[in-house]
Order: C-alpha cells, then structure tokens, then sequence
C-alpha cells in the first residue's frame, strides 16, 4: 500500500467539504435564477420582480461565499436585468 501524507488525507477531506458547500450554494442560485426565468416566460413582470431581488442576492452570496467569480456573478446579473427590463418594456 502506498504511503500517503497526513496532509494529502486532511486536504481530500477539506475538498469534499467545501465542494459540498459550492454545489449547495450553487444549486440554490440556479434554483432562484429558472424560477424568474419562469416568470419572464410568463410574461408575469409583477412576479418577476420580488424573484430579480432574490436572483440578485443569491448570485451576490455566492461570490461572498467563494462559489462563484465576480465577473461571472456580474454578468449574470446584468443579463437577468436585461431580461426583466425587456419584459416591463413590452
């Protein structure tokens, strides 16, 4: 059997954790952004509204939390703001 280091077994295991931690965080922000997707679907703009707030607070969370860049938390907001923007346009 090979040796392994103490480290290498304590940084596995602090991987696992913390991918636990990224995907749930993730997870919840992907759950927010397709419910307002729906709503824009919907062409619901009073619906979408309370949904963009959460949207936007969950992305901004995830980037507290290390889960996700700036840049990309950035973007994502941008485009969801575009969407809904579109929508009270019409």
């Amino acid at each position: 059997m090979p040796v392994v280091h103490k480290s290498a077994i304590k940084r596995a295991r602090q991987s696992k954790k913390r991918h636990a931690r990224n995907h749930a965080t993730l997870h919840r922000t992907k759950t927010v952004m397709k419910k307002f997707a729906a709503a824009v679907q919907q062409h619901d703009a009073e619906a979408a509204q309370p949904l963009l707030r959460e949207a936007t607070s969950a992305i901004h969370k995830a980037v507290t939390k290390g889960a996700l860049h700036r840049n990309t938390a950035s973007r994502r907001i941008s485009q969801l703001s575009t969407r809904f923007n579109a929508l009270k346009a019409q």
